[in-house]
């Protein structure tokens, strides 16, 4: 079976949600054009990571063209996504490895995301191998999501991925952990349960 690549070249939209209640959401990355919708799963630190050096990636480009590159300082607030995931979320793959490039010819950010694989090797130096032998497999390798964003979508996307991160649970103010709806046993507490 030949590998499955879901490419998006300036999607209509792609965007960071999540489905569920906090404390238990399942985060996803989903990409639109037309008609067509990919949904892939990750994890939440995924998110965070992938939206932070997508920053700081677009930070270095401003930098290193004087400003004169197409990609603004902060997301602009009148281009700002807030509608929840498409619907139905159907999840085409769990997300493993993600990549990001800047494409300097065409102006455009380069975000992959390659399916969790699991992999068996008698060594760290057999996994590391037989791992970069199937990322490089472009006929038989894991499912990949391809998304092209120009530098605006792309400072969009970022912003609105932080926002969803950080829109969890609210931390305690003592111990920095999240706090459930029925509260948490607080360690700073000794022990004793402490309400939302």
């Amino acid at each position: 079976m030949s590998r499955q690549v879901f490419l998006y070249d300036q999607p209509e939209r792609f965007v960071a949600g999540t489905v569920g209640l906090p404390g238990r959401r399942t985060f996803f990355l989903q990409a639109s054009a037309g008609s067509r919708v990919t949904s892939v799963a990750l994890e939440k630190t995924q998110v965070a990571a992938l939206a932070e050096r997508m920053d700081e990636l677009l930070d270095e480009v401003v930098r290193r063209s004087g400003g004169s590159a197409a990609v603004p300082a902060v997301a602009p607030a009148e281009i700002a996504d807030t509608a929840p995931l498409d619907a139905p979320v159907e999840e085409e793959f769990r997300v493993g490895t993600m990549a990001l490039a800047w494409d300097g010819e065409e102006e455009c950010m380069i975000v992959e995301a390659q399916a969790l694989v699991e992999l068996d090797a008698e060594s760290e130096e057999d996994l590391a191998e037989a791992e970069e032998r199937l990322l490089q497999d472009e006929e038989n390798g894991p499912p990949m999501l391809r998304v092209r964003l120009t530098g605006l979508q792309a400072r969009a996307f970022a912003k609105r991925a932080l926002e969803v991160v950080n829109a969890g649970r609210p931390p305690c103010p003592l111990c920095s952990l999240p706090l459930d709806p029925e509260g948490h046993v607080c360690p700073r507490q000794n022990g004793y349960r402490r309400g939302a």
